[in-house]
């Protein structure tokens, strides 16, 4: 069991990573060094030696090996990202750089992605080494750059670069899983990750003749191209049940007392509306999807360019890349080209699994009243890039949170919050899975 000072020190890390702004702008505009720093310097107290990698000068990963007491046990990753989204402090309740604790809450930008698994991660392995804890398998700890862009100075840079460092990991471990999700009738249930839908961005351009504004131009750029994010944006995709999305609908339907017949796709839409609420863990992720979200042409009204282009953010369910594609070339038509702007894998992580299930029975030890599944997430994160290594990746960060507060809502949003009970549990979960995983 964890103990006191890992449940205070959790709260305390959480609050100064917070106040180390890695805000990360894209473009390489970003420091995650100090951040790095700080981590390393808390793993070295606990007698290991942790190693600061950059592909980009001040882009620092720290990568870290505890030894395990069984050596002919396979490896496990656990790692978390060190760099934020941007936040524009005058539409913040607090500062988002603050790490101000109000409440019982820590405030900031980060407090649930990610930085309050680093500190969870951090307080745990610090309490091991004043209990003399020493887990089964071997972890290797990875704090990652970049993850809010394009993972190149951060997993992905490590991934093709070091991967001696992973040597012996099948497993890994990161954000998005093991939350509270209230469903609005007195059920909590705490979806874990098992899979990712894969990352589909896309350039479109269209190319036509250019002219005066004033003339009749049937080959015009910006329509070609609106008339195609008109088609992609109105598309229905079809539903398509993945071994994890299928696995979670069963157990939503048998937990909520529905009679489904999941191999007949067309009763899946209506068994979404039956869940309720709960259908918010599933209903992104039974199918593909393409939303159109950036468009640029021309420089003047009274002029017809002769080129358009648009950006549209796609995800693909695994399994499901050659449909995309066939999909978006008949979306868009003749008269408009479309490329991957970024291209990243699905993931998909057995549900039936020894390491599952620990993650099941740690949940269930300190919330025994809450309901385990396994979901997969709309988007994506490190696990991805991992992937190259043969790690199958799982959503484990565990946070217990009180009824009305919107987890996901907060990724990204505004008055970014973690309570300290949820970082208490999660210190407890964690605490007590890793021993054992």
């Amino acid at each position: 069991m964890a103990d006191e000072q890992a449940l205070d020190e959790v709260v305390r890390f959480t609050s100064d990573l917070i106040r180390i702004d890695t805000t990360n702008r894209g473009g390489g505009d970003c420091q995650e060094r100090p951040a790095a720093e700080y981590a390393a310097a808390l793993l070295a107290e606990t007698g290991v030696e942790p190693v600061l990698l950059e592909r980009t000068r001040g882009r620092t990963n720290v990568v870290a090996r505890i030894e395990g007491t069984d050596p002919s046990a396979d490896a496990m990753l656990v790692h978390g990202h060190l760099d934020v989204v941007p936040a524009q402090a005058e539409d913040w309740s607090v500062h988002p750089f603050s790490g101000e604790i109000r409440d019982d809450v820590v405030w900031g930008r980060g407090a649930v992605d990610m930085k309050n698994m680093d500190a969870m991660i951090l307080a745990v392995l610090r309490g091991w080494k004043r209990l003399g804890v020493r887990p089964r398998r071997d972890l290797v700890i990875a704090f990652t750059a970049d993850e809010e862009a394009s993972a190149e100075d951060g997993s992905g840079f490590l991934a093709d670069h070091h991967p001696e460092l992973f040597e012996g990991c099948t497993e890994g471990i990161s954000e998005s899983g093991a939350f509270t999700f209230h469903d609005g009738s007195g059920r909590e249930l705490y979806p874990i990750g098992a899979g990712e839908r894969g990352t589909g961005w896309l350039k479109l351009t269209a190319r036509g003749r250019a002219g005066h504004g004033s003339k009749v131009n049937r080959n015009n750029a910006v329509t070609h191209l609106a008339a195609a994010i008109a088609r992609i944006g109105a598309h229905e995709w079809p539903v398509r049940l993945t071994p994890t999305v299928r696995a979670a609908l069963a157990e939503l339907a048998g937990l909520y007392g529905i009679d489904a017949d999941l191999d007949d796709l067309r009763d899946v839409d209506e068994l979404l509306r039956k869940l309720g609420p709960a259908a918010a863990l599933v209903e992104a992720t039974v199918r593909n999807s393409a939303n159109p979200t950036m468009l640029s042409a021309g420089y003047k009204v009274n002029v017809i360019p002769g080129e358009a282009v648009a950006y549209v953010d796609g995800r693909h369910l695994p399994g499901t890349e050659d449909e995309f594609r066939a999909t978006l070339d008949q979306l868009t038509g003749p008269d408009v080209e479309w490329e991957f702007h970024h291209r990243e894998v699905a993931l998909q992580a057995p549900v039936d699994s020894v390491t599952y299930r620990r993650m099941r029975a740690a949940v269930e030890e300190f919330a025994p009243g809450g309901h385990v599944v396994p979901y997969c997430m709309s988007g994506g994160t490190d696990a991805k890039q991992f992937s190259r290594l043969g790690i199958t990746g799982y959503g484990f960060a565990p946070l217990k949170l009180p009824e009305g507060f919107d987890y996901q809502a907060l990724f990204h949003g505004v008055d970014e919050r973690v309570p300290v009970e949820a970082l208490h549990f999660g210190v407890r979960v964690l605490d007590r899975f890793l021993r054992t995983a």
